[in-house]
């Protein structure tokens, strides 16, 4: 219980303290973080709660990736901006076929789309360190 307590404490001191570049990885790995867990969903042997915990898993998953679609800025010129918006909407739409449909494929697509781009926004900070992402609180969009 007191481990348990500890370890939220520090996520949360974490992701308070975190810039915003490292907390758009976060989200990244959240998103798959649930997406993985509701593949292992399906190994569950008891409908109900195979089923609850696809659903609840995938739900998350959505959460993440419409919470990083919201906070894209539309006004940086170029591509770039809306390029990821309809990203997003695919992998959306991908978890919602999984979800409906109980499929793994369609989660498989998400992973594959999501981690790719997890990589190269890593990858975007590693190289440029000075072109984070905007240092507005509340504000996660790429700054060109």
């Amino acid at each position: 219980m007191q481990y348990e307590k500890i370890a939220r404490s520090y996520k949360a001191q974490s992701i308070q303290t975190a810039s915003p570049g490292k907390l758009v990885l976060m989200l990244f790995d959240g998103a798959l973080r649930f997406m993985s867990a509701a593949k292992r969903a399906f190994e569950e042997e008891e409908f109900t709660k195979k089923n609850e915990d696809i659903n609840n898993n995938l739900i998350r998953a959505q959460n993440i990736v419409t919470e990083l679609q919201a906070s894209l800025d539309m006004s940086v010129p170029g591509d770039l901006p809306g390029t990821l918006y309809r990203l997003y909407d695919y992998v959306l739409h991908q978890l919602q076929q999984a979800n409906l449909k109980k499929e793994t494929a369609p989660i498989v697509e998400a992973e594959k789309t999501i981690n790719e781009l997890r990589e190269a926004w890593s990858e975007m900070l590693t190289q440029n360190p000075e072109h984070n992402v905007s240092g507005e609180p509340g504000s996660l969009s790429l700054q060109a």
